[in-house]
């Protein structure tokens, strides 16, 4: 593996794995300890530069089954655990880290090629997650319910072995979010990364070995879908499923866990909408248009990519927007431009061809980057696109990428029909000042989260998931732990009917 084609101001990915403690060849964390793959061998792609620089065998069913039997084994002891004790070692976990911070982000910014900048915030964003969850790993109460002869009451208690599957735009956040409650309940885990972005899991499965929790609890196996995802769901010790990813392929996974009957919480993407109305901040409106395709470039699922704007300011909008899209700098994640490169050749192609349908249904690209971009890597020039009708493609599917879309409207009942016509229900924005019109568009919306006059907004405490065909369940905050614990019913009778 040559450095030769890493930017001379940029440090060799190799350099970057050793001071993380990886080897260019990646194992997986399984029962505490390193273990390979048996599979075909599978690269790890740096995007800044198209080059390859390390690698892994893929998770066949029998390392799938040491991990999860290893899942099992462990979890007898933890799912008992006290609450306290839990609540200490995920504290611990966040602590670490905060501590780590900057050597993960530099790991996930070259995995992912995200800006570095940003790569920093998913790593702070990790850590409250496990800071949160240990806040409430012993508060997990239930109910007391009177009777006529007695009472009942209600008992959360954990599954088992919780399946985590992530994908590859936030590897280290997403495995927290899912990760840190399942914990808090008393569960044990078993993490399947994506093949494209394991890096930052193997280390955070490492890292929370090194903080205390006991070998077992958390596993991480780096695989395929088909391979190390389809053993891993499939597994009859596997008891609850935590699938992020596609929408095809989520299908799969929930046809799967039907034909088990295990629960499944599913993120399968979306198409978010923001409506802005005339009496909107404008400038406000402007930064939550630019913001969907600076973080991360594009590559987020609640990214809002469809602006619904009232006709009337339209143009003033655009305008906005075109003086910040001229602005921003694309470059390696690592020098932390404003976006860094998308995170594999195909979701390159897969974006262009996109903008390429879409000025040929009749949209008009406002503006995008001028200058070239480097040379090597996926690097895509991000699109402020207008003329853009809401039965488009561009305005319908997830395109994934750093391109906005603007459609313009003439009302309120036609701004609301517009977000609504979508299969994804995702996340939706509102920007006006009217407080009533905020609150009337929030509860017509057809999405699970709805942000007003902020884009994005909200944190690790605020329920998220989607309508439609965006998903099903909620991950963050404390009704996540609804997923990850099963509700038992006990009830007394004190009646005195033996004497």
């Amino acid at each position: 593996m040559s450095s030769s084609h890493v930017p001379d101001d940029l440090p060799a990915p190799e350099w970057l794995l050793a001071r993380s403690g990886l080897r260019p060849v990646l194992q997986a964390v399984v029962g505490g300890s390193a273990a390979a793959g048996t599979g075909a061998e599978q690269p790890v792609i740096d995007p800044s530069t198209g080059r390859e620089f390390a690698s892994f065998r893929d998770a066949g069913e029998d390392l799938v089954a040491r991990a999860v039997e290893s899942a099992v084994a462990a979890g007898l002891a933890w799912g008992i655990n006290d609450g306290p004790r839990r609540a200490a070692l995920l504290l611990g976990i966040g602590q670490l880290i905060r501590h780590r911070t900057g050597q993960l982000a530099e790991v996930e910014s070259l995995d992912s090629g995200k800006p570095l900048s940003q790569a920093w915030a998913d790593v702070e964003t990790a850590a409250r997650y496990f800071e949160f969850y240990a806040g409430i790993a012993d508060k997990i109460y239930g109910e007391s319910l009177e009777q006529p002869t007695g009472f009942a009451y209600t008992r959360r208690e954990p599954y088992g072995v919780v399946a985590v599957i992530t994908p590859w735009n936030s590897p280290i956040a997403q495995m927290s979010r899912s990760v840190a409650p399942a914990l808090a309940a008393g569960n044990s885990v078993v993490v399947k990364p994506s093949e494209l972005t394991p890096l930052t899991s193997i280390l955070l499965g490492r890292l929370m070995l090194e903080a205390g929790l006991p070998a077992g609890v958390c596993n991480v196996i780096p695989g395929t879908g088909p391979s190390a995802g389809g053993a891993l769901v499939r597994h009859p010790a596997v008891s609850v499923i935590s699938f992020t990813g596609s929408l095809p392929t989520g299908r799969v996974v929930a046809r799967i866990a039907g034909d088990r009957i295990i629960p499944v919480n599913l993120e399968l993407g979306g198409k978010s909408a923001t409506l802005v109305f005339p009496d909107a901040d404008l400038a406000a409106a402007a930064r939550a248009g630019v913001a969907a395709v600076v973080r991360n470039a594009g590559q987020s699922c609640f990214a809002t990519t469809r602006l619904v704007v009232h006709r009337s300011v339209h143009d003033r909008l655009v305008e906005l927007m075109r003086s910040q899209f001229t602005k921003l700098a694309v470059g390696p994640g690592l020098r932390s431009p404003d976006l860094g490169p998308l995170v594999s050749a195909g979701q390159r192609d897969r974006v262009r061809g996109f903008v390429e349908r879409a000025i040929a249904d009749g949209a008009v690209v406002a503006s995008d980057v001028t200058g070239d971009l480097p040379p090597d890597g996926f690097f895509f020039r991000p699109h402020l696109m207008v003329a853009v009708r809401n039965e488009m493609e561009l305005a319908q599917q997830e395109v994934f990428g750093p391109v906005q879309s603007v459609i313009a409207v003439d009302d309120e009942d036609e701004a609301v029909a517009v977000a609504n016509s979508s299969q994804y229900g995702l996340a939706a924005g509102v920007f006006t000042s009217s407080l009533a019109r905020a609150h009337r568009c929030a509860h017509r919306l057809a999405a699970g989260q709805v942000q007003i006059n902020r884009f994005p907004a909200g944190g690790v405490d605020t329920p998220f998931g989607g309508y439609k065909r965006s998903g099903l369940g909620r991950e963050k905050g404390a009704e996540a732990l609804r997923h990850y614990t099963q509700l038992k019913t006990v009830i007394v009778d004190i009646g005195g009917a033996d004497g």
